[in-house]
Formats: structure tokens, sequence, C-alpha cells
């Protein structure tokens, strides 16, 4: 049996499909080569392992992964052990601006104190974010959090933001108390998707408001708002980041009385030294935007 064949079908098996294990092999590897030799370790053994559509193992899938998951799945860990303990490479996911206003100086201090280790960075919203996490996809993510950690994961609170609403300039509007005595309000909604935190405490504290308000465009990033409300299309919900400037035509109106959002780091398992140093350089950033 290749071996090669064997670790690709164990990606395969472990992300639930050929493009997801694509996305998650940790070198470059295209669709069409996986497709070709996961069939031809499926030609060699003769059976099928896994339907396409929808994704399923077989009973014959199931025993060969059950039986290679343990070798490959540790092969990390060893790798840290003949390394000294060391590990040499950290995967973090985090949004968009996370990623690109602030792990630049994350990175530096990290590599200062581990030179040569080797970071894979994704970006993503909330619930992708925890859906890798969970799935050991990501061995740390910086992203909006509950008040409490799920089961199983660990979590530090980095930082707490207010909400606001977007508005362009050209508005009217003076407080967003204007919104909440209309019987109804006409102007359309622009918020992140509905499985995440701060699209469920904004449509939370509205009705504890007794106020409806359903969104007009779900957006998979506050950048992304902000560009729409620029755009004049409606008006957005984001969070007020400090030092942080809106675009030129767009202002932002305090939600008194709405919960914050939450900032905050999670992981699962036992820390590690280069995940704790993350952790501290991650929570020495937070303290420089308060």
């Amino acid at each position: 049996m290749n071996v090669h064949h064997l670790e690709l079908f164990y990606y395969v098996a472990r992300h639930g499909g050929i493009m997801p294990a694509v996305r998650n092999i940790p070198y470059g590897i295209q669709q069409p080569a996986v497709s070709a030799q996961v069939a031809q370790l499926e030609e060699f053994l003769g059976v099928t392992l896994f339907q396409r559509r929808p994704f399923a193992l077989t009973p014959a899938g199931e025993k060969l992964y059950d039986f290679c998951a343990p070798f490959f799945t540790n092969l990390e860990k060893i790798a840290t052990e003949l390394q000294g303990g060391q590990a040499r490479h950290f995967r973090l996911g985090a949004s968009t601006i996370v990623l690109r206003d602030h792990l630049p100086r994350l990175l530096q201090g990290v590599k200062k104190k581990f030179p040569g280790v080797k970071v894979s960075l994704r970006d993503g919203y909330a619930a992708g974010l925890m859906e890798w996490l969970a799935k050991d996809e990501v061995d740390m993510v910086i992203t909006l959090m509950e008040q409490e950690a799920p089961a199983g994961f660990q979590s530090q609170l980095l930082l707490e933001l207010p909400m606001v609403l977007l508005v362009p300039k050209t508005s009217k509007l003076k407080s967003a108390q204007e919104l909440w005595q209309r019987d109804k309000i006409s102007e359309p909604l622009i918020c992140l998707t509905a499985p995440e935190p701060l699209a469920r405490l904004f449509q939370a504290r509205l009705a504890e408001l007794g106020t409806e308000w359903f969104p007009a465009i779900e957006a998979s990033s506050t950048d992304m708002i902000e560009t729409y409300v620029a755009g004049g299309l409606g008006i957005g919900v984001s969070v007020q980041v400090p030092s942080r400037s809106l675009p030129d035509n767009v202002r932002a109106l305090a939600l008194k009385d709405f919960p914050t959002a939450r900032i905050g780091a999670l992981w699962r398992g036992k820390s590690t030294p280069l995940l704790t140093a993350f952790l501290e350089l991650a929570r020495q950033r937070a303290g420089e935007l308060k």
C-alpha cells in the first residue's frame, strides 16, 4: 500500500471531503492530484473508501481510517518531542482585521522568542473559526466570543468593545434611540451573519427593547459593513475599535445599554510555550488598544 496515498486518504476522511482536505494538507497539492491518488488507493484495495456526494466513509473506509489515524494524528506530537518539546509550527485563526492590523506586531515578538518558527494563518468569522478549532485545524483563534467558552475549550478575554451603529454622514439621525422610538425602521440593516455573536447580541437587545429590525444585508466582516454603509446601502452594526478611523463619509452612533463585544483567544488542550507566547503578546497588544 502506497503510504502517501494513505496519508491523502487520512486528510480526506478527517476533514470530510477532498476540497476540505486540500485546504488542510500541510504542503501544496491540488484537488485533481488528491482525487487521482485516492482513487489509486481504492483500486489497489479493490474497495470504495467513501461516498463522494454527500461525503460519508464506507465501512471499509472507517476501518482504514481507524487504523491510520493514530499514526498521522501523532506525527506533530512526536516531532515536537524529538525537537526537545519546542513546537516549531503554530496555526492561528482570526478575523481579517486582526490578521491585517495586529498580527504583524505579534509575529515579530514571537519570532524573537522562537527563531525559525513556522506560522500558518487562516482568516474567518467566529462560527468558522470555532469549527476549525474543534477539528484541531488551528491551535488558537482570536475572535468574538460568548460569555463563557464552550465545554472543552479554554479562553482568555483580551478586549471588550462597545457596539455602535454606522450611518452615512449625510444621515439626519443624531442617536440610535431615535430608531427605537419609531413604529417601523425603514433603513436597511447591515450586519454580520446570523450565527455571529455580534449579530446575536444585537438582535437579543432589540427584542428586549420590543423593536424588530432584521438584516437586509449580511456581511462576513466589519470591514465589509463599513464599505456598504459608505456606499449608502443602509445602517451597519459594528464595534468601536480604539485608534481605528472610519471611512470619511461614515460616522458612528453609540449603542447605549447594549452589551459589549468580547474579543478573546480560545484554544484546546494543554498550553504550549509557543501558545503561551502568542497569548501574552496578544494581551499586551489588547492593552495598547484600551
